[in-house]
């Protein structure tokens, strides 16, 4: 038995590997959703409900079909937190935690999958890189536990500890992972006016999406016995793009619903309403209001955010916010006519570069082909914008509905099912399936020019 697992992983690459893992996660979850003791009492999940809801969780995306607070019992629910931890900070970092605990040595294999898992270039420090990242989540999960448990009860919407404590919990690893699944029944639309709870909730969603790397590093600066701490290219790059995003697109909510959605109201409501939908569509999925209330143009710029995503290395989809940041210096160099790619005083590898501008054509590529399929699928029966607001969703693992989720059909929900998963495991790695072990090409074709654009 194990020579034969031994001949299993030689043969196949470490992106292979970590995609079987993750695909043998959702089977294993879909089963542990569908047995009846995960469900509440009168309620009964299909085998597409069950397989809809492991792939959203361990995708940490937070699109549904069924009411997580009406379906699920108390066991589904703790079934459900394991699923968020398990896509959000990573199987293999998981899986080595445990091994580190047995006391197991980590062979130079099982460091190959960590780098693929963990989205790193290179071997050195992964197995510290995964402890410091495990403990991380874990105190922040715990810190935004503890603030949400006290202020639940301080502000009355629990009477005891306990409950305030299990909402909390739930709560706090969601929104951390992106999850986006809430046991409120309705997201976060009743704490609408309830800015502390918004602002936890915003910091959570933003700890997990600015990329487990750049924490690391922020944990250095701000602890660390650096007198001159230099933060490396990718920290400033993906920090100050995810940063840009997030207000570039919370004052364009604002312009845009200015005079609609948003008329009527006073400005701290605008103010949060702005915010809060720009920093959940980093991918975090959790609402405060009903985005179906926006307008088209909203709606619109909405689903471009999901579809660019969170940053490299965290709990988020999407296309990246590095492979956008590198794109948009890329048109810009290139403009001004440089042969090089630059920021913060540093050239781009021409290899990071390829790599983006693969990435964002083969996402653009799977979207305008989902969204074919589903307008063809759903037989003229959804808005169009519907559908691109639920596919760039489902791609940058969001979670942000306009309430059309549980109206697909068959088909529908599973080029859905499949979104969420290539969002999870990501583009490159999709791509890498399909490649073979690397062998030293013995021969090279003559270069040749020819015209573009």
């Amino acid at each position: 038995m194990n020579a034969l697992w031994k001949t299993f992983v030689n043969r196949i690459t470490p992106t292979q590997f970590i995609v079987i893992g993750y695909l043998a996660t959702v089977i294993v979850s879909t089963i542990v959703l569908r047995l009846p003791i995960s469900w509440r009492e009168g309620i009964r999940l299909s085998w597409m409900d069950a397989l809809f809801t492991a792939t959203s969780a361990v995708s940490v995306t937070g699109l549904t079909v069924v009411n997580t607070a009406e379906s699920f019992s108390a066991f589904g629910k703790i079934a459900l937190l394991f699923m968020f931890q398990l896509g959000g900070i990573g199987i293999m970092t998981l899986g080595v935690f445990l091994w580190l605990i047995l006391g197991r040595n980590i062979s130079l294999s099982y460091r190959k999958l960590i780098m693929v898992d963990q989205n790193r270039n290179n071997l050195s420090g992964l197995v510290q890189l995964l402890r410091i990242v495990f403990i991380l989540a874990l105190y922040i999960e715990g810190i935004g536990t503890v603030l949400l448990t006290v202020y639940f009860k301080w502000a009355g919407y629990y009477d005891d500890w306990l409950t305030a404590f299990v909402h909390s919990v739930f709560h706090a690893i969601s929104a951390f992972t992106n999850a986006g699944f809430d046991i409120y029944g309705s997201s976060l639309s009743n704490f609408a006016q309830d800015y502390v709870v918004q602002s936890i909730t915003m910091l959570l969603l933003m700890f997990g999406a600015i990329g487990f790397p750049v924490l690391i590093e922020l944990r250095e600066y701000f602890f660390g016995k650096h007198d001159r701490y230099k933060f490396s290219l990718y920290t400033k790059v993906s920090g100050i793009m995810f940063f840009l995003l997030v207000l570039a697109g919370a004052v364009s909510i604002w312009f845009m619903e200015k005079d609609l959605y948003y008329a009527a109201l006073p400005w701290h409501e605008k103010l949060f309403f702005s915010l809060f939908n720009s920093v959940t569509t980093r991918s975090g999925g959790l609402a405060t209001m009903d985005v179906a209330a926006f307008s088209i143009p909203t709606q619109l710029l909405l689903a471009i955010l999901m579809f660019i995503g969170a940053s490299p290395s965290s709990v988020g989809g999407g296309i990246r916010t590095t492979t956008f940041a590198v794109i948009m210096l890329t048109l810009y160099d290139y403009a001004l006519g440089r042969n090089d790619v630059r920021a913060f005083r540093r050239s781009i590898k021409q290899e990071d570069i390829l790599k983006s501008f693969v990435v964002f054509t083969a996402a653009s590529i799977l979207v305008i082909f989902s969204m074919t399929v589903l307008a063809y699928t759903e037989q003229n029966q959804i808005a169009l914008i519907a559908l691109i607001f639920e596919i760039c969703s489902a791609f940058g693992t969001s979670g942000l509905s306009m309430g059309i989720t549980p109206e697909l059909s068959t088909a529908g929900k599973w080029i859905i099912i499949l979104l969420m998963f290539i969002g999870r495991i990501g583009i490159l790695s999709l791509l890498f399936i399909f490649r073979k072990r690397r062998r030293k090409q013995s021969y090279h074709y003559p270069k040749e020019e020819i015209i573009i654009g």
